[in-house]
């Protein structure tokens, strides 16, 4: 694994928009829930070079991080799908933000491919950037929402920068915004938000331990995608002590499977289908030779 270097070139300032943004994520996750925020990232890494892999539960979980990494004085950059980017408002906040554009489809030729945001982010770290995404690569749909098997770009991407991977466990963002059908349900979503105010737990874990792993050596980035998928689960599971198996709040929009289900308890080192991974290049099966 290389050694991360200090920048080169001169350090990258989070945009007045994103500082002003998280301050409204802040206000607005105080109205509609009450934020637990536990743990803290490395003194030495909290302007970068640092990678945040973080769960993903729902669709609250962005609004959910950026008010959680505020309060800790972080200024993410965070990796989002393309279809954010697409929006006119939305996309022209998350662009003057800094934040990091993953294509998973292109809907035009002028689109960059999906290859481009692991040089972004490469770019980003090498800028001193603390970047932010989910290793999951969608919502969870395991009927537990346990984190998912990972893809493996951002495995990928930690090997090959040797930056620190903080694991960032959430929990009850999921109670917040319905998974599907949120316009039609949004008025009661947050009429029932307000009144009851979930509480929405994000915890900044122990960094993920990468030690002896190689991008280059077959199978170590599939290791370090699940060594970092267990890192969110060990760091979840005191967040939802009481609800070991299943959430209490049953969301009747989110489907459910299991076909993604990760065990952070089996030897059998995962092997998942990548193709339409939103960070390119994520490793088909391998094995050490």
């Amino acid at each position: 694994m290389s050694a991360t270097t200090a920048p080169t070139g001169p350090r990258w300032r989070a945009p007045l928009v994103w500082r002003v943004l998280q301050g409204l994520a802040r206000i607005l996750t105080g109205l509609l829930a009450r934020l637990e925020v536990t743990g803290d990232v490395p003194a030495g890494l909290r302007h970068g070079p640092l990678i945040l892999a973080v769960n993903h539960i729902g669709t609250f979980d962005p609004i959910a991080l950026s008010a959680a990494t505020r309060k800790i004085g972080v200024r993410p950059r965070i990796m989002a799908t393309g279809g954010l980017f697409r929006a006119p408002i939305v996309g022209t906040a998350m662009k003057a933000s800094g934040h990091i554009r993953v294509n998973r489809t292109r809907v035009s030729a002028d689109e960059a491919l999906a290859s481009a945001a692991v040089d972004d982010a490469v770019a980003a770290l090498a800028e001193g950037s603390v970047v932010a995404g989910y290793p999951e690569g969608r919502i969870t749909l395991d009927p537990g929402l346990w984190p998912e098997r990972g893809r493996s770009g951002m495995a990928r991407l930690a090997l090959i920068t040797g930056a620190t991977v903080v694991p960032v466990a959430q929990w009850g963002s999921h109670e917040v915004i319905p998974y599907a059908d949120i316009l039609p349900n949004l008025a009661r979503a947050v009429w029932r938000d307000i009144r009851v105010r979930p509480t929405v737990k994000v915890h900044f874990g122990t960094p993920v331990d990468l030690s002896g792993l190689d991008p280059a050596v077959r199978g170590d980035v599939q290791r370090a995608t699940d060594r970092i998928i267990a890192a969110l689960h060990s760091e979840l599971a005191p967040l939802r002590k009481d609800e070991p198996e299943r959430p209490a709040y049953a969301d009747p929009t989110r489907p459910s499977e299991t076909r993604r289900s990760f065990n952070p308890d089996s030897r059998t080192p995962t092997v998942l289908d990548v193709r339409g991974d939103d960070l390119p290049g994520a490793g088909q099966p391998q094995q050490r030779p």
